[in-house]
C-alpha cells in the first residue's frame, strides 16, 4: 500500500542474512544513504518455558535477536559509521518486567536491550544513537491473537486502556527526529504506566 516514488518494499525472511543485505543495497541504490533503522519485525509463541524445544528457543532468538543485530551492524558498516552517524530504534519487550509464556522471546528482546546499551558506547563516536522502544499492550492483531479479555488487561494499566500502534509510531517517529538527537542507550517503555505496578 505505501510503495511508490519514496517507498521501497522488499519481501523477505528477515532472519536469513541475504535479505538483510539485499534491502540495505536495494535502500543505499535507490536513496544513497540510510539515516535512521528501525528493527520492528518480531514474533513469539506462548509456551510454558520448560515446554519450549531447542528448536522453538532459536527460531524466536533469530528473529528477535540475531536478525536485529545483523541488520544493525550492516547498515553501520555501509553507510553510518562512515557517514556521520544514524539512528537504530528497535522494538523490544519490557526489559525490567517478566512475562508469563515469554521466556524465549523475553531473553532474546533482553538480549536486544543490552546489544542496544553497548553499541551506544562503541558507536557514540561515530555519532550513532542507539535507542529501544518497549511497548506495553497494543492494540494490534497480533496481541488480539494471544486471546486475551483487553478489557480485563486494560484494568490492570494505570491508564485504564490499552495503547495504540499509532501511539507507538509517534515515538519511533520522534526518536527518529533531530529532537532526539542526544538521547541514545536507553530503553523507552510505551505502556501506560504498567511497568510502574506490582502486579503488571
Amino acid at each position: 500500500e505505501l510503495a511508490g516514488a519514496g517507498c521501497i518494499v522488499h519481501a523477505g525472511d528477515i532472519r536469513e542474512p541475504e535479505v538483510s543485505t539485499g534491502l540495505v543495497e536495494e535502500c543505499m541504490s535507490r536513496f544513497g544513504r540510510i539515516d535512521c533503522l528501525v528493527n520492528n519485525a518480531g514474533g513469539q509463541f506462548v509456551a510454558p518455558a520448560e515446554d519450549i524445544t531447542p528448536n522453538g528457543w532459536r527460531a524466536v532468538r533469530r528473529l528477535n535477536l540475531d536478525a536485529p543485530w545483523q541488520l544493525t551492524q550492516l547498515v553501520a558498516k555501509r553507510w553510518m559509521i562512515e557517514n556521520g552517524g544514524g539512528r537504530v530504534i528497535s522494538v523490544v519487550l519490557c526489559p525490567r518486567r517478566g512475562i508469563e509464556g515469554m521466556a524465549h522471546s523475553s531473553a532474546a528482546r533482553a538480549g536486544m536491550t543490552a546489544l542496544t546499551n553497548t553499541l551506544s558506547l562503541e558507536w557514540g563516536k561515530y555519532g550513532i544513537g542507539l535507542v529501544c522502544v518497549a511497548p506495553g499492550w497494543i492494540d494490534t492483531e497480533g496481541v488480539r491473537g494471544y486471546g486475551e479479555d483487553l478489557h480485563e488487561v486494560a484494568d490492570r494499566v494505570p491508564m485504564k486502556r490499552i495503547g495504540t500502534a499509532e501511539e507507538v509510531g509517534e515515538v519511533i517517529a520522534f526518536l527518529a527526529s533531530p529532537g532526539a538527537a542526544y538521547i541514545s542507550g536507553t530503553t523507552i517503555v510505551v505502556d501506560g504506566g504498567l511497568e510502574n505496578t506490582v502486579a503488571g
